[in-house]
């Protein structure tokens, strides 16, 4: 992929799609094809390349017995012939529903046709025959048709239930069909469209409305869309359909995953297309990880597989035009995709990943006999929330508060600011304790080593750094011996990811890490969630705001010598670094792709929705050129200069679903890797802004 194409959703594994409804005219598929054809010229003005419609649309669903009338049947054909006529220049697959003769028999169908030709029809499988239903009467089962074809439009067209719509230039997309009452069943048919490789399943439904429907029916596609690893794609008949004995909602859907994209409004008037971008290399790298989607061998592959060509067209107009503006996705796409952005859900995941901590560390502690907890306490974000796990372990053990021993250890670069929060907090919440002065005995090893700092010279190398980060690990290594306990790990996810902690000591050594599955965006939230609740006491959640409007460093070096030794100056921001890790650790995306994703993320900081209590004065935008210049940083080091560290991690627990650094659990990388491969694809692919 040329750089040219770098902003073209296409290029980039996106597939724009749309759930259609039209409003009908009871027994009129001429009239009721024009609204098709006018909902479909604007999808297509928005690169749409799949537009799925209700169910029987083309005449109405709530017919009974006028679907047996010839005449309608006849007018059926005619609309479908005026479909494939107008859309030869169009480059949506459309997917409309309409009821179909075949070999003595009537059949509520999906249609799909794609630049003036129709590519296959699919037969429902399963009639609903109970309460307000009565589908029996009209049409038969095509759940048994297979490799069967129907002479309409002057070809010769697939028909059965055993066809999938494969695009051969858009890598990973492949669209299976179903309708409405096939997705209420046990097995529905999409189920073993998926394990033969349907990325798309498409459902065409005319579901009628009542009381808790649309409720229940968006449960059951979205957990079918996760236990698939699809998109889903709903469309239901709304508006002109019969209101005799029932009424019909009109509302669509799109789901990805387990996850809704997109959902119309219930009851709309007119047409509606709800558009959005469904990302297949999502779906491929998640069906990767998992088992169940290689079942269907070569030799037992019964599919009738429809080739189709989608995107093309769109990739050379993009590459005519290297400058083009970027197409906003058409999607959620969180700056901070390890947490969600709405109050209740934040809490609610703040409060899971608190307590799994405690359960973690409780459990360490009942194991080893421990009778006592040793951390370090530097003022800064990972070491207050560190100590709050602490203190809550220790009283869910029934342990006095003092059983948490805490240090804070001034070196040579600690400020006044963080000392005074270290000491503050661990007295207001009741802990052992204690302030342990390492300079002196820093002095003395840096004297037998020679360094030159001992004779008063300036130096503050990576060696005076270290010395202070190792001899505070050293310290609470022997506390612990002293008084029976272990030293609780403070460092988290984020640092472990980039190689940001000493080998051996300091935030990537201790007997039990409890932040090590934790990015560092998550944990300002945990912080400021702590500052929230009621369990500890004001002063405590004054403490701790306090903590977050401290910035992030090292604190190894003297004010002034080295500036203030902002971490994120030096290694970059954690936004984008996280945005960076979940990526690569979750679906294993390129550079490119996670460039691509970072800048539709980033670059607007009105657009996007924020995390609840994410205060105004840190939000920023990133632009391209910098997003492009961090992300080298973060492949550099995490490829390359850090594995070696996570390879000898100590025993920490897993908390997001996004997956673990731990050598031991989702990230087993042997430690001499190295990050060519993807280097040369952000210089090759990825703009320089």
């Amino acid at each position: 992929m040329t750089s040219s194409l770098f902003r073209s959703l296409y290029h980039q594994g996106f597939v724009r799609v749309a759930t259609c409804t039209v409003p009908v005219t009871l027994a009129d598929p001429l009239q009721n094809i024009k609204h098709v054809l006018e909902v479909v010229e604007h999808c297509d003005q928005e690169e749409v390349l799949l537009c799925v419609f209700q169910e029987l649309g083309l005449t109405g669903y709530s017919l009974e017995d006028l679907f047996h009338q010839e005449v309608l049947l006849n007018a059926v054909k005619i609309a479908l012939e005026k479909l494939v006529k107008a859309t030869e220049k169009r480059r949506p697959i459309i997917v409309v529903g309409a009821p179909l003769v075949h070999r003595s028999a009537l059949y509520n169908c999906a249609v799909v046709v794609h630049r003036g030709h129709i590519l296959g029809i699919v037969p429902k499988t399963y009639l609903p025959g109970y309460r307000e239903f009565y589908e029996p009467r009209y049409f038969t089962s095509g759940g048994a048709i297979k490799g069967q074809s129907l002479s309409l439009c002057g070809e010769n067209v697939p028909f059965g239930v055993d066809l999938l719509f494969e695009s051969q230039d858009s890598s990973g997309f492949c669209l299976g069909v179903e309708l409405c009452e096939d997705v209420w069943v046990p097995i529905p048919p999409s189920s073993a469209m998926a394990v033969a490789g349907a990325t798309v399943l498409a459902n065409l439904s005319a579901s009628n409305s009542t009381i808790g429907k649309a409720e229940t029916r968006a449960m059951l596609c979205r957990s079918h869309s996760a236990r698939c690893v699809s998109a889903y794609l709903y469309a239901t008949a709304g508006e002109g359909e019969s209101s005799t004995d029932l009424a019909w909602d009109g509302q669509t859907a799109i789901f990805e995953n387990g996850q809704l994209l997109a959902q119309s409004d219930s009851f709309p008037t007119g047409a509606r297309a709800l558009i959005a971008d469904v990302d297949i290399t999502l779906l491929r790298q998640e069906r990767l990880r998992r088992g169940g989607f290689n079942d269907v061998s070569p030799e037992n592959d019964s599919w009738r597989r429809i080739g189709v060509q989608l995107a093309q067209k769109l990739e050379k107009e993009r590459e005519k035009t290297p400058k083009k503006a970027a197409i906003d996705l058409r999607r959620p796409l969180l700056r901070f995709p390890f947490m969600a952005t709405a109050r209740e859900s934040l809490e609610m995941e703040c409060l899971e990943a608190f307590s799994i901590q405690v359960a973690a560390l409780k459990q360490r502690l009942l194991t080893c006999g421990a009778r006592s907890m040793v951390i370090g306490v530097s003022g800064g974000l990972d070491s207050t929330h560190a100590l709050l796990v602490a203190v809550r372990t220790a009283e869910s053990l029934g342990w006095s508060r003092q059983a948490v021993l805490g240090y804070t250890m001034p070196g040579f670069g600690t400020t006044e600011t963080t000392k005074t929060n270290a000491t503050a907090l661990m007295e207001e919440l009741g802990i052992c304790a204690h302030t342990l002065d390492i300079r002196p005995t820093a002095e003395v090893m840096l004297r037998e080593m020679g360094h030159p700092f001992a004779s008063g010279k300036p130096v503050y190398d990576i060696t005076f750094e270290n010395v202070q980060a190792g001899l505070r690990t050293d310290f609470l290594f022997r506390l612990a011996n002293q008084y029976h306990g272990i030293v609780i790990g403070t460092g988290d996810l984020s640092e472990l990811a980039l190689g940001w902690c000493t080998y051996g000591v300091g935030d990537q050594m201790a007997h039990y890490s409890v932040n090590a599955g934790l990015p560092k965006t998550f944990i300002q939230s945990l912080v400021r969630w702590c500052s929230t609740t009621d369990y500890f006491t004001p002063a405590v959640r004054e403490r701790l705001h306090a903590v977050l409007q401290t910035e992030i460093s090292p604190e190894l070096v003297p004010v002034g010598e080295k500036g203030n030794q902002r971490t994120e100056d030096i290694i970059g921001p954690y936004a984008l670094h996280d945005f960076t890790l979940y990526y690569v650790l979750r679906y294993g995306f390129s550079p490119t792709r996670i460039a691509f994703m970072a800048e539709q993320a980033w670059h607007d900081v009105h657009k996007g929705e924020w995390p609840y209590g994410f205060p105004d004065h840190e939000k920023r935008a990133y632009h391209l050129a910098e997003i492009r210049h961090w992300l080298k940083i973060f492949l550099q080091r995490f490829f390359t200069t850090s594995q070696f560290k996570r390879s000898a991690l100590p025993n920490a627990p897993k908390i997001m679903a996004a997956g673990s650094l731990s050598p031991r659990g989702d990230w087993r990388v042997p430690s001499d890797t190295q990050a060519r491969l993807w280097l040369e694809d952000l210089e090759n692919h990825v703009p320089q802004g």
